[in-house]
């Protein structure tokens, strides 16, 4: 179907065959890089996302009281996912107050120049990440960069970020934390007093939800949230 209807679905396919992004993507692409889903592309509105609850885990609009979702104003990045990633909300942080996983992939927010093309799949190099806390539950945002940008080979941490875009990360904070206002609904708040944690810590979050995927996919850890595994 065509945008936007409630049952438009872009599926995915490889060798004439039909995969799930979520579970068939790769995370790890080499040289520290990750494999980044773009599910809405940067200056748009329509909430897509990769239906984790269907067969084949397509992309689709989200639907909030039968009602097609889109952001109140544009985003101003490419925003997407990382396949084999899984928030787990049987999983408390304790350096976040015991918040836990919102039960989604992790997000990436792609700074670069280009907009990219939704359901595209692309190389990205993890800079930074904050933590979300979205209705009580955590939301990990990893700031990244296609390796296609000409900036790619400039940034590598988020000092460099702060460099080569400055104001960018607080830009993307503010973002997200003030997107449910004009809905009537309370701002986001962001662990770790705000901060942008570094390379470094974003690989270990990502490490982490790679895990609890593993654990959930194999069956180590009960699949309790109807999410389609196949």
């Amino acid at each position: 179907g065509q945008l936007p209807i409630t049952d438009y679905r872009i599926f995915f396919n490889s060798a004439g065959k039909r995969v799930s992004p979520w579970h068939e993507i790769p995370l790890y692409a080499g040289d520290g890089q990750l494999h980044f889903i773009c599910e809405i592309p940067k200056e748009t509105s329509a909430k897509m996302e990769v239906a984790t609850d269907e067969v084949g885990t397509p992309i689709k609009q989200d639907i909030k009281k039968g009602k097609l979702r889109f952001y109140p104003y544009n985003i101003n990045w490419n925003y997407g996912l990382l396949p084999q990633t899984w928030e787990d909300p049987a999983h408390k942080n304790a350096e976040l107050d015991g918040v836990a996983g919102d039960n989604d992939p992790v997000d990436v927010v792609e700074i670069g120049s280009a907009t990219l093309s939704m359901g595209g799949v692309y190389k990205v190099k993890p800079l930074g990440v904050l933590a979300m806390i979205d209705d009580g539950e955590l939301d990990w945002k990893v700031i990244a960069i296609n390796m296609d940008d000409p900036k790619a080979k400039l940034v590598n941490d988020v000092a460099d970020v702060e460099k080569e875009f400055p104001g960018e990360i607080q830009k993307i904070l503010e973002w997200f934390r003030d997107y449910k206002i004009p809905d009537g609904k309370p701002a986001n708040k962001f662990g770790y007093d705000n901060e942008c944690k570094n390379h470094a810590f974003t690989m270990h979050v990502v490490k982490e939800t790679h895990e609890a995927y593993v654990s959930l996919k194999s069956g180590l850890r009960a699949n309790d949230e109807e999410l389609s595994l196949i």
